[in-house]
């Protein structure tokens, strides 16, 4: 008998322990600590996605509910999928405004954007040079369209360094800090929430851009 309980107490026991080592190694357990530091110290954090594409579920559906939304983009490609479809749809009705930034793709050489171009040409064999420059290009026009028939949506072009995309709402801020040896879609994103220190910090970068850019042709 007292063996019998034994082997119950230690069965018990080692599934008690599978479940919390689970639990603890879960990605998300694993935010709950980030969201608690966040919110003692008021950064506003609210999800770390290990990689960008990652967040485009989560940044779609933040999208149907935005009364406003802010982009500065590395390259641009996402803004002509799935995932902003409706945001082009709504920006003629429930919108504000919607306002994007691209890397001007007209600088020639010495520009930030062929810069990024130089850094993914070491990692990415597919990168021919021209070939960022030609893809920002194509989005604007994609964009450009957009715009003509949506006078809310506004396009810019910036040659800043290329080293984050940030999309701001009324109400969330996605940030990702793009690495030099990975594409921007693997690079980590941040989500803050409004208010919160990163949710300002993001909407700064995103104004200080705006204020230094040139109208798209």
């Amino acid at each position: 008998m007292d063996a019998f309980m034994l082997g119950v107490v230690s069965s018990l026991l080692a599934t008690a322990i599978t479940v919390a080592g689970g639990w603890l190694l879960s990605v998300r357990s694993r935010q709950w600590p980030v969201a608690l530091l966040s919110r003692l110290t008021g950064l506003g954090v609210h999800h770390v996605f290990p990689h960008q594409r990652q967040a485009s579920q989560d940044l779609a559906a933040e999208l149907t509910r935005a009364r406003w939304v802010h982009v500065l983009a590395g390259r641009g490609n996402e803004l002509t999928r799935d995932g902003f479809a409706a945001l082009w749809q709504n920006a003629g009705n429930r919108l504000d405004n919607v306002q994007v930034l691209l890397p001007d793709p007209d600088l020639g050489p010495d520009s930030w954007l062929c810069r990024r171009e130089a850094e993914m040409r070491r990692v990415d064999l597919g990168f021919s040079p021209g070939m960022l420059a030609e893809q920002v290009r194509i989005n604007a026009t994609y964009l450009a369209e957009v715009a003509s028939h949506r006078e809310r949506v506004s396009l810019r072009f910036y040659d800043l360094p290329n080293l984050h995309r940030v999309i701001v709402t009324d109400n969330v801020a996605y940030l990702t800090m793009y690495r030099q040896s990975e594409h921007g879609r693997d690079s980590p994103c941040v989500l803050a929430r409004r208010p919160g220190l990163m949710y300002d910090y993001a909407l700064l970068l995103f104004t200080t851009a705006w204020e230094h850019s040139r109208p798209a042709p």
